[in-house]
């Protein structure tokens, strides 16, 4: 699904935020992404998505070298990959609904299409009935699962996660982890970067571990192994 080769990310201050990565992650699996601030987790997140592009090195995505492609083709690179923010990013003049069905809207779906698709994954992340409110009248949990909704409206086969539960609440947390295991248990693969050092610990899943933009630990079912 997902490979880097030799992966270097220097940037013009001179911080070297990737320094060789080599990573392969395979369709459906579920990858934490820990380590301290500013180790390098949230570049090795963007280069996914090509956020950011390597200094060095390739990144393949489905097959795409993504460091090569051509900045008119990224829009369509991201067809298939949805990405949650930690500030959730929602379109704060457009309805639940709207903010959801924009992400077909700009791919020119159809409008039946669009309104079958985007209630589908209201249902699923149990928004359906307030498809019709503002961003502004609903909860920090609610506005993440809209978020969620967005990312996941496209059917994509890689959902990448920015410290999804960073500005939420425990209990909360708990309820957009639930949600994201289940998105995974029906094939999409889940990579995400967190500090949450009781989830990652309490729901197994692969770990990578960056440090000084090296990756210095990768473990099936890893723990997460820094003091939160």
């Amino acid at each position: 699904m997902i490979q880097m080769k030799e992966v270097y990310k220097k940037y013009p201050n001179g911080i070297m935020a990737a320094n060789g990565f080599d990573v392969k992650i395979q369709a459906g699996e579920f990858v934490y992404v820990v380590g301290p601030s500013g180790a390098g987790k949230s570049t090795f997140i963007k280069m996914m998505y090509r956020e950011e592009k390597p200094t060095k090195g390739t990144i393949n995505v489905n097959g795409i070298d993504i460091a090569k492609l051509k900045t008119n083709r990224v829009p369509y690179l991201r067809r298939n990959i949805g990405v949650v923010f930690q500030d959730f990013k929602l379109l704060n003049k457009l309805t639940v609904f709207e903010n959801v069905a924009f992400a077909l809207e700009v791919i020119e779906e159809e409008p039946k299409v669009i309104k079958q698709k985007v209630m589908e994954v209201l249902d699923l992340v149990g928004l359906k009935h307030k498809a019709r409110m503002m961003p502004d009248e609903l909860s920090g949990g609610e506005q993440q699962r809209v978020s969620i909704a967005r990312s996941i409206v496209n059917s994509p086969k890689v959902v990448i996660a920015d410290e999804p539960t960073g500005n939420l609440d425990p209990e909360t947390s708990w309820e957009i982890m639930n949600l994201f295991e289940e998105i995974n248990s029906r094939g999409t693969t889940i990579i995400m970067a967190t500090h949450n050092r009781e989830i990652v610990n309490t729901i197994r899943h692969r770990v990578i571990a960056i440090e000084n933009g090296v990756i210095v630990r990768d473990e099936q079912r890893g723990d997460y192994g820094y003091e939160s």
